[in-house]
This record gives structure tokens, sequence and C-alpha cells, in this order.
């Protein structure tokens, strides 16, 4: 497949509800869509879910669209692709920059799965008819208004509820919500919000039980999470720490997590998802599927590769109505009883509404 044409399209929708996590609140979410066309005229889709300000990577919007214009796409345009495995070669010139790499990435599986006539969980060697999936719970003023929140979420079946915390709000959530919801699998993610001084108060989250304690210190910081798992009987999940694969190669030689939080954007694509997946599953290192606030394009890639062997825990993968008053994809994403049916269409299995993607593009580039 020749590569003839790639439109950006700079997109920004507005939360249903706003997300307070430990770096912010967050009301809009912006992000980059991919749309790659062949010769032939067959179109994959793909998405960079970077955010404005560099609270999560190094990257932001501006920095994708930037590295995709002057690097990627004059690499990528006009290539004759049989596979795209390939893609990996083609862009490893250009050091980092993994969210950029994702989102052209994702669009040519797309885009090779479509031509093939093939699901892409089907493409990638997924099993799995339908996965499991979690929900999170941002940061909330009380303790009260966090039960609520999560006794709706049991309502409409999630399996699992992930619980944004930070130093001072911390505790006496979690403590709240575990004596109000006992069956209930309970994790809950820092995001790198604290620090060595703090690992009496992460102990004390050890009573608990809880799933797995997610990104308690700063991203890179191996060896002090390494230290952290030898105190708590709870795994470390790591997520910002786990940027690449060379990152989970020594954080599983180190032993500083039991748990690995996977995001296809953060590691620059499906192509080495596949080879965390297996990687992990070798070593008995369970794995699942983070969210970053994707629209419906970027969570149908997400859904597809959880169908992968070692996705053994529910992802942050909620229904399109979790997040969006309307989404960009047709049909949306939706949960029944804490579970998405992985569709079985060609590609990523759902069609963008390209008169709701209009409404929401605040820049397109078109590059031949």
């Amino acid at each position: 497949m020749e590569i003839g044409q790639i439109n950006l399209h700079h997109i920004r929708m507005r939360l249903r509800t706003p997300v307070s996590t430990s770096f912010g609140t967050i009301w809009d979410k912006d992000s980059v869509l991919v749309e790659i066309r062949d010769t032939d005229g067959v179109v994959g889709w793909g998405e960079s879910p970077a955010f404005w300000i560099p609270w999560y990577s190094e990257e932001t919007i501006r920095t994708v669209l930037h590295v995709m214009e002057d690097f990627l796409i004059p690499r990528l345009l006009h290539q004759d692709i049989e596979h795209p495995n390939q893609a990996a070669g083609i862009f490893a010139p250009v050091q980092r920059n993994n969210m950029a790499k994702a989102g052209l990435e994702s669009a040519i599986w797309d885009l090779y799965a479509k031509r093939h006539n093939l699901s892409l969980a089907k493409v990638l060697g997924g099993t799995k008819q339908k996965i499991e999936v979690g929900v999170v719970v941002g940061i909330q003023p009380t303790v009260q208004e966090t039960l609520k929140i999560v006794e709706a979420y049991l309502l409409e079946g999630y399996k699992r509820v992930k619980l944004k915390i930070k130093p001072g709000q911390d505790i006496q959530f979690v403590k709240a919500v575990s004596a109000s919801f006992p069956q209930l699998p309970i994790s809950v993610d820092a995001n790198g919000s604290y620090c060595s001084a703090d690992l009496p108060i992460l102990c004390e989250l050890d009573q608990f039980g809880l799933a797995m304690i997610e990104q308690p210190l700063a991203a890179g910081d191996l060896v002090e999470h390494a230290k952290l798992q030898t105190m708590l009987k709870t795994p470390v999940c790591l997520d910002e720490s786990a940027a690449t694969f060379e990152d989970i190669k020594n954080a599983a030689a180190l032993a500083s997590c039991k748990i690995v939080s996977v995001k296809m954007s953060r590691l620059g694509g499906i192509a080495a998802t596949k080879q965390v997946n297996d990687f992990c599953r070798d070593r008995n290192i369970p794995i699942w599927c983070g969210g970053m606030f994707e629209t419906g394009i970027g969570r149908a890639h997400n859904i597809a590769l959880s169908t992968l062997d070692n996705f053994t825990m529910p992802g942050d993968l909620s229904g399109s109505s979790r997040y969006w008053e309307r989404d960009l994809i047709e049909p949306e994403v939706v949960v029944k009883q804490g579970e998405i049916e992985v569709s079985d269409k060609p590609g990523i299995g759902y069609d963008v509404n390209l008169e709701q993607l209009e409404k929401i593009t605040l820049f397109k580039k078109t590059i031949r």
C-alpha cells in the first residue's frame, strides 16, 4: 500500500464532566487525529492524545504536530508499505516523540486491516470477543461525592474502580470506598504525586487490599519504586515510568512493579505495545490498557489491543458517553455489564462521523 495523502486534524472536545487528577483539572481535551489515505483511496484513522501542557510526558499537541509535519510525514509519504511493522524502522531516526509516532502508526494499522478486510483485533492476533473494563473516578471535593459516583458506576456494571489520589486526599477516600463496597476491586492512581518522604502514607494504603497502586512516585524513578514494592503487599503498577519498552525491561529487572499500565500512544504505537504484551506475558507480569481521554478513534484502537492474551485486567476503556456528550464515531462505544463487545468489522470497526469531526476541528492540514 502506497501512502498518498495524510490529513491532520487538531480537534477539541468538551468533557461531559471535568476530571480532576493530581496534576490538575481537565475540562476540554485536544487530540491530533490522523487520516491516512493510500493511492487506492482506502482510509485509515489514528489518534495522538497529547495534552496542551507537558504534565503527562514531554510531548504536547504543538510538539506532536511539529514532529509529524516536519520529520515523520516526510519520511512516510509515498512509501510503499507491505506491513505496519515497517513504520518503526521508518521513524527510527527520530528520537522518542512516541505520541507523534503512535498517531501515524496506528492509522497505518487501521488502513492495513481494512485493505485485508479484517478487524484490527484479528490482524493483531487478539482472541477475545468481549473485554472487561473499569472506570476512573477523579479526585472529588468530598468523600460523600466520591461514594455517590462510585455507586453510580457500579450500577452500570463496571468491573473495577480506580480512584485518583494525591497527598492529602488519599487515605480517607480509599478507606470510605473500601468500607462501603467491600467486594469491589479498587485501585488508586497517584500520577507520580508522592515522594520518598511519603512512603509511610503509601504503606498505610496496604491495609485496604487494593488491586494496585498506580504510579505512586515520580516518573523514571525505577529504583525508588523497587524499594517501595518490597515494603508493600499491594502490587505497584507503573504508568508514566513505563514510557518505553526499555523502561519496562529495566523495571522487570529491578522488580520495580508487579503490574504495568500499557498505553499505546505512550509506547509509540501498536507494534511496540505488542512487544510489551509478549515480554510481560513471558515474565508473568499482567498488563492492562490505560486511557488518555481518547476520542472513539483512539478508544477503538485500545479495544483491539485489549483482545491480546496478556491484557488480563480490566482497562480504563469506559464507553463513549462516560466522557463525551457526543463522540465522533458511529456506533459509539457502549459498555454493557462492565464489558465492551469487540467489533468484527474491518479495521477499527467504527466509522468516523465527518460532519461531527468538522464541528470540533480547530485546524486541518492536508499533506500530499
